[in-house]
Parts: structure tokens; sequence; C-alpha cells
């Protein structure tokens, strides 16, 4: 009969490699146990790899989709709250309109109120979220309203420049007691009216564009989600305020005052049903996009649990997968422990 030799040394060295196999076997298996997907997709999957990959790319997509359209909604619901300040702010300038066109308050309530609204306008329109302005359209990067309550702005000058232009005296001299109705109503008709609602608009007052932030909130679908502070109403809440306030500071007549108070009024009306228009139209991209967001997170939904139903693994197998490994790795150690006490000084003892 035949014998083979049997050395310590080869049982220790096939327990070796046994146990390193069995160690990256229980770093896949504890990896499983935790992501309950499998460790090697291709492996596991084979050809329908790619199918899985590109579903686990749209998912990815998607949830860009979805950051996008809460950063949209969220400049969308800032523009909603600036806007509903702005047509409260231009409420009370009408108010005080109102009271001075009757004669129940003097003419320094309406200018004061005035300063008020140029200054809620100016800080609103340059409202800024995360280093970009609410209302410069695309050009979120530059500061789109300027001051008018500042003597070196360029608005402030520009007005001032033409009321000395057209009457050859400032609104402070005592000569402007002597300014009729009709002069005054011809001044903001043919000299004032074009600064805000012309191209000096973009000149002395607004950097802002006039095209609007617009954003992909679906995969084929696009939205408006922003405003322009170069929008109708805010022109003329800004002329309303600006002609209250600078020409119901000096020693204007009644008839003037009137002049001056009438339009004031009838353009705070008109800027604040604009102003509530563009609300409106905020609101119908708000739905838009929120309709959109949902329709993404079932898109999102949908992939995942397919992906799942590719690459997912059942939790009790590899919790059980885990567990074998580890009294195996176990039983290996132990095995080799012994091994390694094997001596043949030992034995012959």
């Amino acid at each position: 009969m035949k014998t083979a030799s049997v050395s310590s040394h080869s049982i220790r060295q096939a327990l070796r490699y046994s146990m390193t196999r069995m160690q990256n076997d229980l770093v896949a298996a504890q990896k499983e146990s935790t992501t309950l997907r499998v460790a090697d997709v291709g492996l596991a999957l084979g050809a329908r790899t790619g199918h899985s990959v590109s579903l686990a790319r749209d998912v990815s997509r998607l949830n860009s989709l979805l950051d996008s359209n809460q950063l949209a909604a969220s400049r969308l619901a800032s523009t909603q709250s600036a806007l509903g300040q702005l047509t409260d702010r231009g409420e009370e300038l009408r108010k005080a309109l109102t009271a001075t066109l009757s004669g129940s308050s003097e003419p320094d309530i309406a200018r004061a109120d005035g300063d008020a609204m140029l200054d809620t306008l100016t800080a609103i329109m340059n409202t800024s979220i995360n280093g970009e302005y609410l209302f410069a359209g695309v050009n979120t990067d530059v500061m789109p309203l300027a001051n008018f309550n500042d003597p070196n702005s360029p608005a402030r000058q520009s007005f001032d420049a033409a009321f000395m232009g057209h009457f050859g005296f400032a609104q402070t001299d005592p000569a402007a007691a002597n300014i009729t109705e009709g002069q005054m109503t011809d001044f903001l008709d043919n000299v004032v009216e074009p600064q805000f609602m012309g191209a000096d608009w973009n000149l002395n007052w607004s950097t802002a564009s006039d095209d609007p932030i617009v954003s992909r909130i679906g995969l084929n679908e696009t939205a408006s989600t922003s405003i322009s502070a170069n929008q109708t109403g805010v022109r003329k809440l800004a002329m309303a305020a600006a002609i209250s306030a600078s020409l119901l500071s000096g020693p204007v007549n009644s008839g003037a005052v009137s002049a001056v108070v009438n339009r004031a009024l009838a353009l705070t009306a008109e800027g604040v049903a604009a102003v509530t228009d563009e609300r409106s139209a905020i609101g119908v991209q708000e739905n838009r996009i929120s309709n959109a967001s949902s329709r993404i997170e079932m898109q999102i939904d949908i992939f995942e649990r397919s992906i799942l139903d590719m690459e997912g693994i059942d939790p009790y197998a590899a919790a059980s997968k885990v567990s074998a490994l580890v009294t195996q790795i176990e039983t290996a150690y132990s095995l080799t422990s012994r091994i390694q006490q094997l001596s043949l000084l030992r034995f012959l003892g």
C-alpha cells in the first residue's frame, strides 16, 4: 500500500488561502447586509448591468431637478413675500394721497409717505438671496434699483435736472408757488413720465434685465422663476412715490398739489393692480413647479423600485451569510492555532 505524506505547513497554507477568500467574502457580505444591494452589480446582473446603471443615472438626474426646483420654489416664495410687502406699502401711500386730496391731511403727510414708499421700494427691489438679486432678471449679480432718496443717485439728479430745465428753478424755490395746475400736469405728462416709462428708466433707475430667469423644472418643461424690477407696476409705483416725495416738498400752490396728488393716486392704483397681477402669475409658476416635482418624485420611485428588483437582496439571507462566514473564519483561526502548536519534538516527547 502506498502512503502520501502530509505536512503541517501545507495544511497551514491551505487554511490561510481559505481564510483570505472568506475574509473577502465577508467584506462583500457585510456591504450587502448594510446596503441590501448586491456588492458587485456586474457579477450579479451580467448583461442587465447596463440597464441598472442607466436607471441609476436617470435617478441622479431627476434628483438634481428636484434640488433645482426647490431653489426655484424658494426664490418664487421670497418674490411673493416681497411683492406682498410692496403692495401693502402702496396701499398706505394711496390712503395718504386720498386724505390729502380730500383735504383731511396736509401734503406733507403724502410727501412723507412718498419718501417711505421710495425706501421700501428700493429695499424690496434690491433684495438678494444667496448672493443673487431677486428682481434683477438674469443680471443676478447686479443691484437692480437706484436709491432715489440718495442726492447723488442718477435717478434723483436726472429728476431734479428735468425740473430745473422745465421751470427754470428748483422745487424748493419760492417761485414754485406760481406753478399752475396745467403747468404741473404738462411737466408730469411730457417730462417726468418718460423718465419712468421710457428708456430713461434703464439709464437712470434700473440696471435689471428685462429677461427673467428660466429654470428647467422637468425633463421637457421650463418655467420663468423671477420677475424684473423693470415691470410696469414697479415703474408706476416708483413714479408715484417720486413725485409725491419731490414735488410736494416745495412751496407749491393748491392747484399744483392737486395735479401731483391726482397723478400719484392714479399711478399707485395702477401700480398695485399690476404688481398683484405679477403675484398671480408667480402663483401659477409655483403651482407648475409643485406639480412637476410631484411627477419627478413618482418617476424616481418607479426607477428606484426597478433598481431594487434587480440589485436588491433578502436582508435575512444577507445576515445569515455574514453569520456563517464569521463562524467559518473563527473555526479556521482555531484550526490554524492548533496546527501551529504541532511539533515533532512535542510528538516524540
